[in-house]
């Protein structure tokens, strides 16, 4: 069933199956960060990947709660998307030369929080529009943190791995 599916006939059908995709989304990120780790060459940027990967596993853990509270098993529906965003930013850090493989590998990282940052705030305005304020708030601690890490990413970026790339 995709976004734009007439299978979504409810703003609840909405909810769940976004919920859904965004719970695929974090076990595939949870799945990339450990080769993220690892091609990084900036300690602080391994670092940053490292706790975001720990950050990953809670957000997991939240998401889980969400399900329980609405009824539902946990259970992600393919998302083409992040799956897109992970596979283009393997193919950018394997194609990158030495000296930019942190810009291209920070680059990758924001465009996945960028994508998990429109999924939460459009659940967190569903979440209350639906009345269900304890998810609502779940998900918000999750949108705090991609946020933070997104901008750890920018912090990085600009204050170290751009310049190096740059030469």
């Amino acid at each position: 069933m995709g976004l734009f599916s007439k299978d979504l006939k409810s703003m609840e059908d909405l909810h769940l199956h976004v919920l859904q995709d965004i719970y695929y989304a974090e076990h595939q990120i949870k799945k990339a960060l450990p080769d993220m780790i690892e091609k990084a060459a900036n300690r602080e940027l391994a670092d940053a990947f490292r706790t975001h990967l720990g950050e990953t596993e809670k957000q997991i853990g939240r998401l889980e709660e969400c399900f329980r509270l609405l009824g539902k098993d946990p259970k992600g529906v393919t998302c083409p998307a992040i799956d897109g965003i992970i596979k283009e930013a393997d193919d950018i850090a394997g194609e990158s030369e030495e000296k930019v493989i942190d810009a291209a590998l920070v680059a990758a990282a924001q465009a996945v929080e960028h994508y998990e940052i429109t999924r939460y705030g459009s659940l967190i305005a569903w979440s209350k529009e639906l009345g269900l304020d304890s998810v609502a708030q779940l998900l918000k601690t999750t949108l705090e943190e991609e946020k933070a890490t997104d901008r750890k990413l920018t912090e990085i970026g600009e204050q170290k791995v751009n310049l190096m790339a740059a030469g």
